[in-house]
């Protein structure tokens, strides 16, 4: 094959990505339109007593082939089609308009990506956003990984103090997942820290030492600490051990639609700790959007 064909098989390969980027992000717009990208609540649980104390809000797209895409795949497909923050706007509208609803001692959380923190007006965004919604700040946490924070050290401590003015609450995500460092714990106004599977499971499999260490220096800062990812029962039961005040993860729940948490409130304050056994949660799935996209891809 000569250079020119070369050549024109590089640009017809770009040409499908472009155009499979198209397909994709029309579809994403046409999902957020009707109505198929559903926002779940992942409940969070005292680890001793099993009391609710609020939930995780989560994005699903629903396909037309039934598939459902969620998670960082999801923001990843946005963030190609340039719509990451319409994303992350309507998973917020939709989480704080079900929460104005909850019990006034339930907590929710939202997670926040690069591209939120990016945005120089993010804090009067979510100021904006409680205010529409009716949604006591002081009820809200903000969920940042460390590797959103050390992208932009200087700008992600202003954003944060900016956020943490409005009233909400800070929490670390995935705290040990790779890029955890103690300094962050001081250099940020964080008040929570979440400890990532991968961390708690390293911990029981070997040694959790450093893990009893990061949650007694945590409470020492007045932080407190959420165990994630908690799939069996001898993770919750090192939890416990640990003087770890919250856990979260699908031994306990699943994500569910935010009319079941009463259920769930109610399940905890008979002090059960296993909400997947107690209460099977059917997700009913929306209609699926007008255009399905392609496979998504990663280039």
């Amino acid at each position: 094959m000569d250079e020119i064909d070369l050549a024109r098989d590089r640009r017809t390969t770009r040409d499908r990505r472009a155009n499979a980027r198209d397909s994709e992000s029309t579809a994403l717009i046409a999902a957020l339109d009707h109505g198929a990208v559903e926002v779940l609540f992942q409940p969070q649980f005292a680890a001793v007593g099993g009391a609710l104390i609020g939930a995780e809000a989560l994005a699903r797209w629903h396909l037309a082939d039934c598939t459902v895409i969620g998670g960082a795949a999801l923001f990843e497909a946005a963030e190609r089609g340039g719509l990451a923050a319409r994303l992350s706007r309507h998973v917020a509208d939709v989480a704080l308009a079900a929460a104005a609803h909850w019990r006034e001692d339930l907590q929710l959380s939202l997670n926040v990506t690069a591209a939120d923190l990016a945005e120089a007006n993010f804090a009067n965004a979510i100021a904006a956003a409680v205010a529409a919604a009716n949604y006591p700040p002081e009820r809200l946490t903000l969920e940042i990984t460390e590797q959103v924070l050390v992208a932009d050290l200087d700008r992600s401590a202003e954003r944060l103090r900016q956020l943490a003015d409005l009233g909400v609450r800070i929490a670390l995500d995935d705290f040990g997942a790779g890029y955890a460092s103690l300094q962050h714990l001081r250099a940020f106004p964080v008040d929570i820290v979440k400890l990532d599977r991968s961390f708690v499971v390293s911990s029981l499999e070997n040694d959790s030492t450093v893990l009893s260490g990061l949650i007694e220096m945590a409470s020492n800062l007045g932080m407190e600490t959420v165990g994630e990812g908690i799939e069996e029962p001898s993770q919750l039961d090192m939890l416990r051990s640990l003087h770890c005040r919250y856990a979260q993860g699908f031994l306990i729940a699943r994500p569910m639609p935010s009319d079941r948490l009463d259920e769930v409130y109610a399940i905890g304050e008979r002090g059960e700790t296993n909400v997947t056994e107690v209460l099977p949660v059917t997700v009913k799935s929306p209609e699926p959007p007008v255009f399905a996209p392609p496979a998504l891809q990663n280039s």
